[in-house]
C-alpha cells in the first residue's frame, strides 16, 4: 500500500442509484430537446431559405447566419443563467430552459413565411432563434454540471456520457422525422405546410423533459455546498464575473481551446453536413439524410462506451486519441466523402466515432475544471462565449469558404486547424477522472479528494498534472507534509491506519 503524497482518499458518498438514473434520464432528454431543435434547423435548411429569405440574395448563406445568430446570444445566457445556477440551485434554471427553449422552435413552425408578412418573417426567426440561443446558454452548461454532481466520481464519464447520447438523439430524432417526411410525402405537401412539423414536436418533447426535471431533487453537491461552511469560515458566495475569471482564468483558457476545437468539429460533423452532402457534393436530399441519421446512431451506440473508457483511461487520452485522429483523417475522409454515396456512409462514420471519445466526455471534463461555488458559472460563461464564436458560424464560415475558393475540403481544413489548438489545449488540462466534484478543492489539483486508483489519482502522485510541472522542490515538499498533515488528522486513509 503507497503512501499518498499529492492526493487525498475522496470519502465514499453514497448516491441512491435510482436518483441517479433518474437524474441520467431527465438530463438525457433535456439535451436530447435542446438539439433536436438545433437539428431541425440545421436539415430544414432549404426549406427555411425558400420561405423566409427568398426574396433575397445568397438565400442559403443568410438561413446559415440566421442559424449562427442564436450563438451570439448563449454567452448572454451564460452571464444571466450560470451565476443564477450557483447561488439558486441547478435544478430551478433548467426548468426554466427547457421550456423557453422549447417554445421558440415551436414558434418557428408557427411563424408566418415571406409573402405573408413581408421582412418581418426574417426578422421574427432572428429574434426567435436569439431567444434559442439565450435559453441554450443556461441549458447546456446547467444539464452537464447537473449530471457531473450526481455521477460517482469513479463513473462520471459513464454516465455523463448519457448527456451527449441526448444530444446525438436530438439531432438523429431531428434527421429521421425529415427524413420520413421526404420519403414518405409528396414535395409539394413538404413546400407547402409538411417542413414545419418538426419544429411542432418540440412542444410535447420540452414538457416531457420539464415534468422529469421538477421531479429531480437538487443536485447532491450543490446541496452539500449550501449547509457545510468552508473550513475557514462561513460558506462562500458563487464569485462574480470579474472574481471568477480573476480565480480560475487559466481553467477558462484552457478550456476555450477545448471547445473551440469541439465544436468546430461538432458542427461540421452535425449542423452542416447535410447542406454539405446536398448543396456542395450534390447527393440528393434523402441520400444525405440517411448517410447522417446512420452515422448519428452508430455514434449512440458508442457513446456509453467511451464514456466508461475515459473513467478507466483517463479523460486525457481519451482527448488526444480523438483529436489526433481527426487531424490526421479529416482530409482523407470529407476526400472519400466525394466519391459515392457508399463512400460518403464511410466517410463521416470514420469521423463520427474518431468524434466521439471527446463528445462522451464533455459532461466528465469541463465541470471538473471548476471548484462547486464557481462550476456552473464557470462552465456556462467560457463555453457559450467559445461556442459563440467558433462553434455557431462553423457552417457559415465552411459554406462561405467554399463558395470562395471552390475546394471542398475545406470543412477538413478547418477542422485539422481546430484539432491542433485543441491538442494543445488537453496538454494543459488536469486529469480529472476520478477526482471528487465537492468541497471547495478544483478537481485534480494538488491536495484534492480523488477515487483510490483513479487516473486522477495517477496523475497528481507521478507529478503529471499542470500545476505541478512548475512547482520547485520546496514548493513540493511543503505541500507533501501538508497533505500528510490532513491525511492522518482525517483518519480515513488505510496507508496511515496502518502506519
Amino acid at each position: 500500500m503507497k503512501r499518498r503524497r499529492y492526493s487525498r482518499l475522496a470519502p465514499d458518498h453514497h448516491t441512491d442509484p435510482a436518483a441517479v438514473r433518474r437524474a441520467t434520464a431527465a438530463s438525457a432528454l433535456g439535451n436530447a430537446t435542446e438539439w433536436y431543435d438545433y437539428g431541425v434547423y440545421a436539415v430544414a435548411t432549404s426549406y427555411i431559405a425558400a420561405h423566409f429569405f427568398e426574396p433575397f440574395e445568397n438565400a442559403r448563406l443568410l438561413t446559415l447566419a440566421t442559424f449562427a445568430i442564436s450563438f451570439l446570444a448563449r454567452p448572454i445566457g451564460g452571464l444571466v443563467w450560470g451565476p443564477l445556477g450557483d447561488r439558486l440551485g441547478r435544478k430551478k434554471v433548467l426548468a426554466l430552459t427547457i421550456i423557453m427553449m422549447s417554445l421558440a422552435t415551436v414558434a418557428i413552425g408557427l411563424m408566418p413565411a415571406y409573402d405573408t408578412i413581408g421582412i418581418w418573417a426574417p426578422i421574427g426567426l432572428v429574434l426567435l432563434r436569439l431567444i434559442q440561443g439565450f435559453s441554450t446558454g443556461g441549458e447546456y452548461g446547467g444539464a452537464a454540471t447537473f449530471m457531473s454532481e450526481y455521477a460517482p466520481d469513479n463513473r462520471r464519464g459513464f454516465f455523463g456520457s448519457f448527456l451527449e447520447f441526448g444530444t446525438l438523439g436530438g439531432f438523429a430524432l431531428g434527421t429521421a422525422i425529415m427524413l420520413g417526411l421526404e420519403t414518405f410525402t409528396t414535395p409539394e405537401f413538404m413546400s407547402s405546410w409538411g417542413w414545419r412539423l418538426p419544429f411542432l414536436v418540440a412542444a410535447p418533447l420540452g414538457f416531457i423533459g420539464l415534468y422529469l426535471r421538477t421531479k429531480l431533487d437538487e443536485s447532491p453537491v450543490f446541496e452539500e455546498a449550501q449547509e457545510v461552511p468552508a473550513a475557514d469560515g462561513p460558506a462562500q458566495d458563487a464569485p462574480g464575473l470579474f472574481a471568477l475569471i480573476g480565480r480560475h482564468w487559466r481553467a477558462m483558457l484552457v478550456m476555450t481551446g477545448l471547445v473551440t476545437a469541439l465544436n468546430i468539429v461538432n458542427y461540421t460533423l452535425l449542423a452542416y453536413m447535410p447542406t454539405y452532402l446536398e448543396q456542395q457534393i450534390n447527393l440528393p436530399a434523402q441520400e444525405g439524410l440517411l448517410i447522417v441519421l446512420v452515422g448519428e446512431v452508430i455514434m449512440m451506440a458508442c457513446i456509453p462506451f467511451a464514456g466508461a473508457a475515459s473513467d478507466r483511461f483517463g479523460r486525457k487520452r481519451s482527448w488526444y486519441f480523438s483529436m489526433g485522429g481527426l487531424a490526421l483523417l479529416a482530409v482523407p475522409m470529407f476526400y472519400l466523402m466525394g466519391q459515392s454515396f457508399i463512400l460518403a456512409m464511410v466517410g463521416f462514420a470514420v469521423l463520427g466515432l474518431l468524434y466521439i471519445p471527446q463528445l462522451a466526455t464533455i459532461t466528465a471534463t469541463f465541470p471538473a475544471m471548476f471548484p462547486t461555488k464557481a462550476r456552473f458559472a464557470g462552465f456556462a460563461i467560457t463555453y457559450n462565449v467559445a461556442t459563440s464564436l467558433f462553434g455557431g458560424t462553423a457552417a457559415y464560415v465552411n459554406d462561405f469558404a467554399i463558395a470562395e475558393t471552390g475546394n471542398l475540403l475545406v470543412p477538413a481544413f478547418y477542422m485539422v486547424l481546430a484539432c491542433v489548438v485543441g491538442l494543445v489545449a488537453v496538454f494543459f488540462m488536469p486529469e480529472t477522472a476520478g477526482a471528487s466534484l465537492r468541497g471547495d478543492d478544483v478537481p485534480g489539483s494538488v491536495g484534492s479528494a480523488v477515487a483510490a486508483g483513479s487516473p486522477a489519482e495517477r496523475a497528481l502522485e507521478l507529478e503529471n498534472q499542470p500545476d505541478q510541472r512548475t512547482m520547485t522542490a520546496e514548493q513540493k515538499a511543503v505541500v507533501v507534509d501538508d497533505v500528510t498533515a490532513a491525511i492522518v488528522e482525517d483518519g480515513s486513509d488505510p496507508y496511515w491506519r496502518d502506519h
